[in-house]
């Protein structure tokens, strides 16, 4: 994985973040790596994608016993004809 160096950061910046990573309960790497996911509007949150992607899913369900809208026969029979 890839890392990043930040030199001369002004020290507000890296107090707020401290606190910011403290209120987190993360480190100051896994906040800023958050912060800065955040600020290029990338998801980093697994709960987050989960919640989504069941969400698409609950929208447009799957018709389990629904009956096939092609006749296998008819398909059959083409494919032998040609």
């Amino acid at each position: 994985m890839p890392s990043l160096q930040v030199r001369e950061l002004p020290e507000n910046i890296y107090l707020q973040l401290c606190r910011e990573a403290e209120i987190q309960h993360r480190s100051i790497a896994q906040q800023a790596v958050a912060i800065l996911a955040r600020g290029l509007t990338l998801e980093l949150d697994p709960k987050s994608r989960r919640a989504a992607l069941l969400a698409q899913i609950n929208s447009n369900p799957i018709k389990l016993n629904a009956t096939p809208s092609v006749n296998p026969a008819q398909i059959i029979r083409e494919d032998r004809e040609r």
